[in-house]
């Protein structure tokens, strides 16, 4: 896996992934950042958001479970001073479909938190990380 980053300009920088997708992320403005896009802690967080997300759709669908929808709130708590680490992440899960049953979609969250979602294990190690979920019927 790799990724090419180019400096735009003031604190704006181009990011391109392996598979070709590019974004543009920006420093906040009491740095020079010009708010271009996300701040790159933002997008650690989201890609812990998406990569559980995809775990826990993929569970769900592999056990053929009628899941319609996944949303994912993510909550994170930074250290005060420098380097201003995650100290606590929390994940909220909000799963649909018609007749999903609550034990199922429990079970694919914690699947993903504790086996396959590689971003989650990892950041584990670091800060706490929790999960929640609600399933909400179609």
């Amino acid at each position: 896996m790799k990724a090419h980053i180019r400096w735009l300009d003031g604190m704006a920088f181009e990011a391109e992934s392996g598979s070709g997708h590019r974004l543009t992320v920006d420093g906040p403005p009491d740095i020079g950042g010009r708010d271009r896009g996300p701040r790159p802690m933002e997008l650690l967080l989201e890609g812990l958001g998406s990569c559980s997300a995809v775990d826990v759709v993929h569970i769900l669908q592999r056990g053929r479970h009628p899941v319609a929808g996944c949303e994912v709130d993510v909550e994170a708590e930074r250290a005060e001073t420098p380097p201003k680490v995650f100290t606590a992440i929390h994940l909220h899960f909000r799963v649909r479909g018609e007749g999903l049953k609550a034990a199922a979609v429990a079970r694919a969250v914690q699947l993903s938190a504790e086996k396959y979602c590689s971003a989650s294990l990892m950041l584990a190690r670091a800060c706490e990380v929790t999960h929640s979920h609600e399933v909400v019927e179609d």
